[in-house]
């Protein structure tokens, strides 16, 4: 596929219409609230002691919370769900585990209430051309992205470029640009890795079946265990990338939202892609210059 016909396919995605789809139903209460903090509990790696003294309660008091020997109120959900730092939406699913109404909405990013948070994020997707960006959601599934993603994804079949589309099985799914990616060992083990601290921090199992996922593809024919050109590896773990603008290759940064009292932006990321060399800026902005002269009149 070359680049007209993966920008063609990308301008679908460069205004959030991925997102148009209503907001999950909240889960029902099949653990008891004092199940689900031990497990986020451990999940941190805290006793008991430490987090009572984090929470400033008694250690007494959460061994009877934990255990259903007390109910704890909705203020006290809430107080050790902060200093668990428990997600957003499994905050919701603790206060519903413990009978009370869930607190945080999730609304789909097509609600009016969000208009300015979705204008944020196309303004910094169209403000990062011509380099490539696109927002995720919490499973990595692509819901806007600008058009300088375009040449990144020229060697993906059209089968996985049908939404919803899932960013990190596009960049390693044999059918997707695996072959393309120069350094493909290091670029799997930098996604795994990056999964599992999502897993650690957020408990979510489609994160995990995703992790499982892509620890089971095969390597494309020729990948090298080692980086040709190491120079960059010094900093950051790169993504490069065979493309028809030739070797490009990147760096990345991740933006998300700072204070969202909302589920759905909080899950909300910007994945921001910069040039690590000036060969790869070169031919960037030789390609949004083309796709100009191309649009004009």
């Amino acid at each position: 596929m070359d680049c007209q016909r993966g920008l063609a396919i990308i301008v679908g995605m460069n205004t959030l219409s991925l997102a148009q789809t209503a907001p999950s139903t909240p889960p029902t209460a099949s653990r008891t609230v004092g199940d689900l903090l031990r497990e986020w509990r451990q999940r941190r790696r805290m006793s008991q002691l430490l987090l009572a003294a984090e929470a400033d309660i008694s250690t007494r008091h959460l061994s009877f919370v934990e255990s259903g020997r007390a109910v704890p109120s909705r203020e006290m959900v809430m107080h050790l769900a902060e200093r668990l730092d428990v997600p957003l939406r499994a905050r919701n699913a603790l206060l519903i585990a413990a009978g009370y109404a869930p607190l945080f909405r999730e609304r789909p990013l097509t609600d009016p209430q969000l208009a300015a948070a979705r204008e944020a994020v196309e303004l910094v997707l169209k403000g990062h051309e011509p380099y490539p960006a696109l927002a995720i959601d919490r499973h990595w599934t692509i819901l806007a992205a600008n058009s300088a993603l375009a040449p990144l994804v020229a060697g993906a079949s059209a089968e996985l470029l049908k939404p919803p589309v899932n960013a990190l099985r596009l960049s390693l799914h044999p059918e997707g640009i695996a072959a393309s990616i120069v350094n493909w060992h290091a670029w799997l083990e930098h996604v795994l890795a990056r999964l599992q601290r999502q897993i650690d921090v957020s408990g979510d199992d489609t994160l995990s079946a995703l992790r499982d996922e892509l620890a089971g593809y095969p390597a494309p024919p020729g990948a090298q265990a080692i980086d040709p050109d190491p120079a960059i590896n010094q900093i950051a773990v790169p993504l490069r990338l065979r493309t028809p603008l030739g070797l490009l290759s990147f760096f990345s940064t991740t933006t998300v939202f700072g204070t969202p009292v909302d589920v759905t932006l909080s899950e909300l990321a910007i994945e921001a892609f910069f040039p690590a060399d000036q060969q790869t800026a070169a031919a960037l902005r030789e390609f949004a210059e083309s796709q100009r002269a191309q649009a004009a009149p």
